[in-house]
């Protein structure tokens, strides 16, 4: 009998590739004649190709949120509802780390599952802030304070910044996306704007070509930097033994008295609706989603789960200096951008703009009427692609 191989796509980091590795092994183990197979491919790459393309390739793949709008539209990854029970979903529901299994469901249907969870949120080296005698800031203030003496690190190419606008906005007092129109209003876009320049226009300008990856490479490889503010998390970096030194990391900063609300990230696990073995990829996708797998041999193999099961055990969090318990108030506050077909092209270009204006420390204005422009063909492209479904 032949034996049945599953090819799955997933992302270029310890994080996203090792504990499917681990999980695919055991699969195999535990079904003999079942193979599961894994690519992997950048952060680059993960933003950038059309994933609906990637379904007729593989049967798995590791997706971004915002892609759902899509999968909704073209059907080109199973309803999980229609294939998994209800209890299962329900537990899935019940259990999810901030909004992250809702960021999969859309027009009714669970497009994909919760596998991992992420959420820009503070980082630090304890030693060099102890060392110093330095405080973890606790307040927008101390976090300019600290970057004026050069020793806060912050990715800022333009896909994070697009991100950290959201959060700004939001602490400047509105929601962005509620209006057709614009993506928020002026006097909010410009007030965004101007705080994330404060910032900005202190740090070091290679950080305009960093991403999160890059920036817990670098504070946990040298003695240069010594915070971070906001970077989506990695508990890789919070364990003995994954880099020179380790990452603690902490809840946002407060500004104006409020602790600010990131961007939910994180990825979900999806199956093609053109695999030869759905069944089988529904089966495994179940298992290594599931919250007893989660907080054990998922955590275990450097993974960053999607359960709130893995967040509050004890074991998980002994392992990344109390990772999980610190940084799941941050992803229970977490905002969730859109998710409608054609957003991907506005997330795609919008933040260039943005970072243009902040390298050059230039007129918002311009950046947010050329990011409002970007909002509107999105917009168009959403209305397109309705009368075609």
């Amino acid at each position: 009998m032949a034996g049945i191989v599953l090819n799955g796509i997933t992302w270029g980091h310890s994080r996203g590739i090792t504990p499917l590795l681990a999980a695919s092994q055991r699969y195999s183990e535990l079904h003999p004649g079942t193979d599961i197979q894994w690519k992997k491919r950048t952060l680059q790459e993960f933003a950038d190709f059309p994933i609906e393309r990637l379904t007729r390739d593989y049967d798995l793949l590791i997706i971004d949120h915002p892609w759902v709008g899509c999968a909704a539209a073209t059907h080109c990854v199973l309803p999980l509802e229609d294939h998994i029970s209800t209890e299962y979903l329900g537990d899935q529901l019940n259990n999810s780390v901030g909004y992250s299994h809702l960021s999969y469901n859309y027009t009714n249907s669970q497009w994909a599952l919760a596998i991992d969870a992420a959420t820009p949120a503070a980082s630090y080296r304890k030693d060099l802030l102890d060392r110093n005698n330095v405080a973890l800031p606790q307040t927008w203030a101390e976090v300019l304070s600290l970057a004026r003496k050069g020793k806060v690190a912050v990715p800022a190419i333009p896909i994070d910044l697009l991100m950290n606008f959201f959060t700004f906005c939001i602490a400047n007092g509105k929601e962005p996306f509620l209006s057709e129109e614009e993506i928020i209003d002026e006097h909010t876009g410009i007030a965004a704007i101007e705080t994330m320049n404060e910032l900005y226009s202190l740090v070091n300008r290679k950080m305009f070509g960093y991403n999160p990856i890059a920036v817990a490479e670098l504070m946990s490889s040298g003695d240069e930097y010594w915070y971070c503010p906001f970077a989506y998390c990695y508990s890789n970096y919070s364990r003995a033994g994954y880099a020179k030194h380790v990452l603690h990391y902490a809840d946002v900063v407060s500004f104006n008295g409020s602790k600010l609300r990131t961007t939910v990230g994180g990825t979900g696990l999806a199956v093609s609706a053109f695999s030869r073995y759905k069944e089988v990829a529904v089966d495994f996708a179940a298992m290594v989603v599931s919250g007893e797998f989660q907080r054990t041999m998922y955590v275990q193999h450097g993974g960053q789960p999607g359960h709130r099961l893995a967040w509050q055990d004890e074991e998980a969090n002994r392992l990344t200096h109390e990772f999980f318990k610190t940084i799941l108030p941050v992803m229970d506050n977490s905002y969730v951008r859109p998710r409608y077909n054609g957003y991907l092209h506005f997330q795609d270009h919008a933040g260039e703009p943005l970072q243009r204006c902040l390298m050059n420390e230039c007129d918002g204005l311009a950046a947010l009427h050329e990011m409002n422009r970007i909002y509107r063909q999105s917009i168009i492209a959403k209305k397109q692609k309705s009368l075609h479904e």
